[in-house]
């Protein structure tokens, strides 16, 4: 496929669719102004499904992270702005602060309560703690399991985490404190077939109380420590067709829906009844390869499939819903930098590669499938399609399987002997400027959760950005090593940063929307 016919394709595309100084505090950030009360609920339409399983460390599905979002309280939040990637806003934590490079002091805010009545103190963040670092938990994501963390409750509203038995310093919890929601211990003692995996109990702005199919009902919680949300409850629906998404915000049947297509975003930017929000998300969506199975267990593979990428068009096909990126995580992360090594489309390299791993123009290769997903991200059907000519025009044969919501996240996952296809689409998105959320989670052995990689020189790069003894060296560290090793030995191939699109009745006013899609509702109210 030669540049014009590639760009003929984009067009029929196009025309076929319609340290001291980190902690910096923004007093006004949760403290939005006030709204009369309307008696009006929001109805948020969501893109993804749901598990089931209510166990924040018990999943990692983003439709849950946000339904989190507004029922669970957290340490710290963290708007994660390009400008301010690493500001951090205090919630549940009145302070945070390093007392040695192995020990963090974190105070808590008093006269909090969980939505059971249990007033929160020092020992649920301790239960947090310690059970968010289980390696049994799915979402487990602290920088060691918990035999190397020694946590302390001096008293009722101080936390000391020290980590001198890991070996690993405890400036890493500073970005983590705004990622797993806080849950009472009094479930975290249940265990993982416990209360937690039956409903959520948090300190949030609003209270889980029941699952009706597809709907998550909440409502406002009165004794919330900022003051009873001016709606009164939020219902939290599945829809997995963008266009029903769309049809129900213009008929009143929505107050807020997400994950619109880009044509989407053209025909309601003339409705004075709709507001759009549009941000730079925490979000990059990913070509991951399978390497724990042949062919892509060979870097050489792997890399000559990113050169045979023009990630430019990609890009173009998006228009609104993606923004440019050369690292394997977004602009708004911690140690974010235009990697100078980042594969970049050369089919004189991608041929190149290809005979020096022994299969000149492909010969050789096995047939490979290329798993994405319809309804939920935007355009992955029309870039698919794309990707899938680019490969087969320099020789790899390869097909797209296009899979319902539920059908793909089945098969997201690595598994003995390695997940099924070769090269699965999937965004990554987490509510932390911290980078090892995507690094550590996705190429450190101890994980692997998608590409199955096990390669001991990125363990050891790993390793070095998650020891380092101060933030400054780390973010060196992540800069001049970590992420130029990635680049080298691509287990994925990082596309883009999603631009996070919702639209909304614009008569809901005091909304704050994160870069990861969760959102601030406590002072939301319809004028």
């Amino acid at each position: 496929m030669n540049d014009i016919s590639r760009r003929n394709f984009l067009a029929g595309l196009g025309a076929a669719g319609t340290g001291a100084g980190l902690l910096q505090i923004n007093p006004d950030f949760l403290f939005s102004s006030a709204f009369a009360q309307s008696g009006k609920a929001v109805v948020f339409l969501s893109a993804e499904n749901i598990t089931g399983n209510w166990d924040p460390t018990g999943h990692t599905t983003l439709s849950q992270k946000n339904i989190e979002g507004f029922v669970m309280g957290f340490l710290t939040r963290t708007p994660m702005t390009v400008e301010k990637p690493d500001e951090v806003v205090y919630e549940l934590a009145t302070s945070i602060k390093l007392l040695d490079p192995n020990k963090l002091e974190i105070k808590l805010r008093e006269g909090v309560k969980f939505h059971d009545g249990k007033p929160f103190k020092a020992e649920d963040v301790k239960a947090t703690f310690e059970y968010g670092s289980r390696p049994d938990r799915p979402a487990q994501f602290y920088p060691g399991p918990t035999e190397t963390l020694v946590i302390t409750t001096p008293d009722d509203y101080t936390v000391i985490v020290d980590t001198s038995k890991g070996g690993y310093p405890a400036h890493l919890f500073i970005f983590l404190a705004s990622y797993l929601p806080i849950m009472s211990a009094t479930d975290v003692a249940g265990g993982p077939t416990g209360p937690l995996t039956q409903r959520l109990n948090g300190t949030g702005p609003f209270k889980f109380v029941k699952q009706e199919g597809n709907a998550t009902i909440l409502e406002a919680y009165p004794d919330y420590f900022l003051g009873t949300p001016k709606i009164p409850g939020i219902s939290f629906n599945f829809v997995g067709d963008s266009t029903t998404r769309m049809l129900s915000l213009l008929n009143g049947q929505a107050s807020i829906v997400e994950r619109l297509e880009p044509e989407q975003v053209t025909s309601l930017e003339g409705n004075d009844k709709i507001a759009i929000s549009s941000v730079v998300s925490v979000e990059n969506k990913y070509l991951w390869f399978r390497c724990s199975k042949a062919p892509f267990d060979n870097p050489l593979i792997r890399k000559a499939a990113c050169h045979a990428i023009d990630r430019s068009m990609i890009v173009e096909i998006l228009g609104s819903a993606g923004h440019a990126s050369s690292n394997y995580v977004s602009p708004v992360k911690f140690g974010y930098v235009d990697l100078p090594n980042y594969p970049e489309y050369s089919p004189e390299k991608c041929q190149a590669l290809l005979a020096e791993a022994g299969f000149p123009k492909g010969e050789g290769l096995p047939p490979l499938e290329y798993i994405t997903s319809v309804g939920f991200y935007p355009k992955t059907k029309e870039y698919g399609e794309v990707i899938t000519a680019m490969l087969q025009e320099q020789g790899f044969q390869v097909s797209l399987s296009v899979l319902e919501i539920a059908a793909w996240n089945e098969r997201l996952y690595d598994r003995p002997g390695g997940g099924p296809g070769h090269m699965v689409d999937c965004g990554w998105s987490t509510g932390s400027p911290e980078p090892d959320l995507v690094l550590r989670t996705h190429f450190h052995s101890t994980s692997k959760r998608i590409t199955g990689i096990v390669d001991k020189e990125l363990d050891a790069t790993l390793d070095k950005e998650r020891s380092a003894p101060s933030l400054d060296e780390r973010k060196k560290i992540l800069q001049t090593e970590t992420m130029p090793m990635l680049a080298e030995k691509v287990p994925a191939l990082s596309l883009f940063t999603s631009v996070m699109i919702h639209a909304m009745d614009k008569s809901l006013a005091g909304l704050f929307i994160y870069p990861d899609g969760s959102m601030d509702a406590s002072k939301a109210a319809f004028g």
